[in-house]
């Protein structure tokens, strides 16, 4: 989690501290949406309907593997649209693994 906001080198100008901080927060708003996105989907939509921890913390994992590139070069609400778009590119991708009977070590 901390390799993004460390990936701008220095906080020695008010500028470097800024783009920092941003990072920070896009870091942190496409997991949460992510994490909670495939955990209402797992609960209420798709079958089994059952709360699923794993699911929410691979949602997670999807959220800061989706947000890891751009984290730096988008707004607030973009990370949180890139956050959704990840949690449903891996909700969907996990079903269709397990439609396919591959043996996933994750899930």
């Amino acid at each position: 989690y901390g390799f993004n906001p460390g990936s701008t080198l220095s906080m020695s100008t008010k500028d470097a501290a800024n783009l920092a901080g941003i990072v920070a927060v896009n870091t942190t708003l496409s997991p949460c949406v992510a994490g909670l996105l495939v955990f209402f989907l797992r609960a209420v939509v798709l079958p089994p309907r059952l709360l699923d921890v794993g699911g929410f913390c691979n949602g997670i994992l999807a959220g800061l593997v989706s947000i890891t590139a751009g984290c730096g070069s988008v707004k607030h609400w973009e990370a949180i649209v890139i956050g959704g778009i990840g949690g449903c590119v891996y909700c969907f991708s996990s079903l269709l693994i397990q439609k396919l009977k591959i043996d996933d070590v994750v899930d």
